[in-house]
């Protein structure tokens, strides 16, 4: 079929007879709609969000509205975003990205994020605020053409991408799970640094983990000099002047870049939070081998290094086979026949060991609660041990980790929602997937990190969940175990001086601290190890 296409003439007769008419020039109509285009457009102050009357599919709360308008109004877009897990950190910091695009303000984004959330990132801001985003997981994506580009913090940090990175002019940058950057000398944050920030959003429910002076060093990416320099920062506050008054203005200095909502300030109902720390009693068979591995320091040369040493204590709290694989390297490095010999001997008595009371214990909390249950542990060995002693008490369990892809990730999570009993996850299992249909948390291992169990807790007790969650944290008495209860202890106490109050993690309220163990504290020395400097403590 064969179609003629010609130009029109038309406008010009309409043109020459509006001309000898003296109009009509216009159409009402379509004036109005004019008029109503440029108004929106022309943003006269900075009061009020514009945003939120062109995202109709998003239902904001009104804790999220607020961080949004405070960042914009109050913060310059330069802002710790720090609310409690669950609370929508992410749809606050697209709010706010959309809110200067829209304005104008914001042409090129760059979204850092951990791996496992890329995905999740360029979905949310395509589908939920129309922002054209695109993830760069491949290593020939020309992301340098692109205006808003989600990235992982470990591909973008390195050669040729962090070249290129810096050679652009990004307005925003935004980076998801900021509480990574903690420590200023790796090469994370001097890669952060080192960018050209206009407005910069870092999220994280974990603002401090350790001491006071991760949040310093967060801020200082924020706003350099907002808190001195590293040199007052720690005469003022860790030298002995770190009473009331002083942290109440540490306090202050931070909320004027971090915005904090908490579950209960939200004005929506939340389901209860039930914390319980169990003390676990090793049989005499273990017990037996835990003081053999604590002898270690004095009966070979290899446990000198205290890490190692307090690595395989730990172990040994969580299962023989996770003790047994850092015995097994360790004996590798022995220097003489009498220290092979006496590890020799422990890895015997491990083998020998018919019973892991913490497992019974666990097993004991599954059976009663009769639902789903996540059991966070710190090795993968104990992992394996676990789905093995699971399966013959007759109960099913799928496992995951972070040498998972994102699909198998995937799959285990709906295997646990559909099939399987109980879900055996390691540390990475406690950040970016979302478990409301579970209410069971067992921590079978507890790491130094308070912030760590939050984040645990964080998969079940978020928006979305229905029903109240059980957290149980096991311990085994007389151990390092209680070394770490009570340091968790204290580290709870900084973070909340300095950011605010927590939610339960360790006991209701910790009204009670039952892990005092006289022995244990006359027993076991962090000092005589050397460990307070490396792991946070002082």
């Amino acid at each position: 079929m064969n179609m003629m296409i010609e130009k029109s003439s038309y406008w010009k007769e309409e043109f020459a007879r509006r001309l000898e008419g003296n109009g009509p020039w216009d159409d009402w109509t379509l004036y109005k709609m004019a008029y109503e285009v440029e108004k929106d457009q022309l943003i006269t102050d900075f009061s009020g969000l514009q945003a939120p009357k062109f995202l109709t599919n998003i239902k904001f709360l009104d804790h999220q509205i607020e961080a949004a308008r405070t960042v914009i109004e109050k913060m310059n877009g330069k802002a710790i975003l720090a609310d409690e897990v669950g609370l929508g950190k992410t749809i606050e910091a697209g709010l706010i990205l959309k809110e200067y695009i829209l304005r104008g303000l914001v042409k090129k984004a760059l979204i850092l994020v951990p791996a496992s959330l890329l995905t999740q990132w360029v979905d949310e801001l395509n589908g939920k605020f129309f922002i054209p985003a695109i993830g760069c997981k491949k290593k020939n994506v020309p992301f340098e053409h692109y205006d808003f580009v989600v990235m992982s913090m470990d591909m973008a940090k390195r050669s040729p991408y962090r070249e290129k990175i810096y050679g652009q002019d990004y307005d925003m940058i935004i980076i998801d799970e900021a509480h990574k950057l903690k420590n200023h000398k790796t090469q994370s944050y001097q890669f952060v640094q080192g960018l050209k920030k206009k407005f910069c959003l870092l999220l994280t429910a974990t603002p401090i983990q350790n001491n006071i002076f991760e949040i310093f060093y967060l801020v200082s990416l924020l706003k350099p000099g907002h808190l001195g320099n590293v040199e007052s920062f720690q005469t003022y506050f860790n030298n002995g002047k770190n009473g009331l008054k002083e942290d109440d203005y540490l306090k202050e200095l931070v909320n004027q870049v971090m915005i904090r909502n908490r579950r209960q300030d939200t004005g929506i109902e939340w389901v209860g939070r039930h914390v319980q720390t169990i003390p676990i009693r090793f049989t005499k068979e273990e017990q037996e081998v835990y003081q053999m591995i604590q002898r270690l320091k004095e009966r070979t040369t290899v446990f000198n290094n205290s890490f190692a040493l307090t690595t395989v204590l730990k172990e040994m709290c969580s299962s023989k086979e996770a003790a047994y694989l850092t015995l097994e390297k360790m004996k590798e490095k022995a220097r003489s026949q009498a220290e092979i010999d006496y590890i020799e001997e422990i890895i015997g008595k491990l083998a020998n060991l018919e019973v892991n009371s913490k497992a019974e214990k666990a097993y004991e909390i599954i059976r009663k609660a009769k639902e789903k249950v996540i059991i966070f542990t710190e090795y993968r060995a104990t992992q394996l041990y676990l789905q093995w002693y699971l399966y013959q008490k007759g109960i099913k369990s799928v496992l995951f980790n972070g040498k998972f892809s994102k699909n198998k990730r995937d799959w285990m999570r709906r295997l646990f929602q559909d099939v399987a009993d109980v879900l055996i996850a390691t540390e990475s299992g406690g950040e970016g997937i979302n478990l409301q249909f579970c209410h069971h948390v067992i921590n079978f291992d507890l790491p130094w990190n308070p912030m760590k169990i939050e984040q645990r807790i964080g998969r079940v007790h978020r928006f979305g969940q229905e029903s109240d969650v059980y957290i149980y944290n096991l311990a085994v008495q007389d151990t390092i175990e209680d070394r770490i209860i009570d340091l968790l202890g204290n580290k709870i106490d900084v973070f909340e001086k300095v950011v605010g109050e927590l939610d339960d993690i360790l006991t209701n309220k910790m009204e009670e601290r039952i892990y005092r163990s006289p022995s244990f504290v006359s027993n076991f020395h962090f000092e005589d190890f050397g460990l307070e400097d490396q792991l946070g403590f002082t």
